[in-house]
């Protein structure tokens, strides 16, 4: 993670991600791997080993964790790594992991939705008061310090209409994933109309590849993608060693290059 979160910030990159499960089920589909680290943790490890590079999560499953815990921690590495912490965060998908957790699969959309107002009051106030039903809690003149430097945004994942509605209501972008262009559209177009401020995000993970994908063809995704108002990408690499997967994203980034991105230096 060090080598490549600093090769991203050396070729150019604005941010680096790291993905969320808590636990897998044997034999399941996705995510391709149960060896995923704990986001928060890894977001601590890579922020002590880059100065410029932005973090986020792509995505924190915020429903499956206590939202004071995540305030806190994000807060705190927010704090350490100078102001570079972005979230992104969905309900999530995954039932088993849910049951295996002992959360409710079904309320994990107004325990996301809850979250992200306990998140928004941590960060914002002091000597909170306040009762949230869905997670049981009663703050009665509640610290929760440190607070984040600035403004922490919150990026809002899935494809949903409930996501795309959550989005527009509380989020500070719009964080999709592996959709094509076409699918990507109608979704766009319902975030823009209600959220057309530059300062919303659109942003898409795709799994472009350049050691194994044409870059003729990923030029012209790319291209498309723009075209109907995408304005952020995070490639996600399929590559499974470490040589191959630094390669695909130094080649990522100069095929960004040929697109007419300006890297950051």
């Amino acid at each position: 993670m060090h080598r490549v979160a600093i090769l991203a910030e050396e070729s150019g990159y604005a941010d680096v991600w790291l993905s969320d499960h808590l636990v897998v089920p044997t034999g399941v589909d996705y995510p391709p791997s149960a060896y995923v680290y704990e986001p928060l943790v890894a977001m601590a490890w890579v922020a002590a080993a880059t100065s410029r590079v932005r973090i986020g999560t792509t995505v924190l499953v915020l429903p499956m964790r206590n939202p004071l815990f995540v305030a806190k921690a994000l807060a705190s590495i927010d704090q350490m790594s100078g102001g570079r912490i972005i979230l992104g965060t969905a309900a999530g998908w995954l039932k088993a992991e849910f049951d295996a957790l002992g959360i409710p699969f079904d309320a994990r959309g107004a325990r996301t939705d809850e979250a992200i107002e306990i998140l928004r009051r941590a960060w914002t106030d002091d000597h909170i008061t306040a009762d949230y039903p869905v997670h049981g809690a009663h703050l009665r003149s509640i610290r929760a310090l440190p607070q984040p430097i600035g403004h922490l945004p919150i990026w809002i994942g899935g494809h949903a209409d409930v996501a795309l509605k959550r989005a527009i209501l509380v989020g500070d972008g719009w964080h999709g994933a592996f959709l094509t262009p076409k699918q990507t559209e109608r979704r766009v177009a319902k975030l823009r109309a209600e959220r057309p401020e530059a300062e919303f995000t659109i942003s898409m993970r795709t799994r472009w590849d350049p050691l194994l994908d044409n870059h003729d063809t990923i030029l012209a995704e790319l291209d498309h993608y723009l075209a109907i108002g995408v304005d952020h990408f995070v490639p996600e690499p399929r590559q499974r060693t470490l040589d191959d997967y630094l390669r695909s994203t130094e080649m990522q980034a100069e095929l960004f290059r040929r697109a007419g991105f300006e890297m950051a230096t």
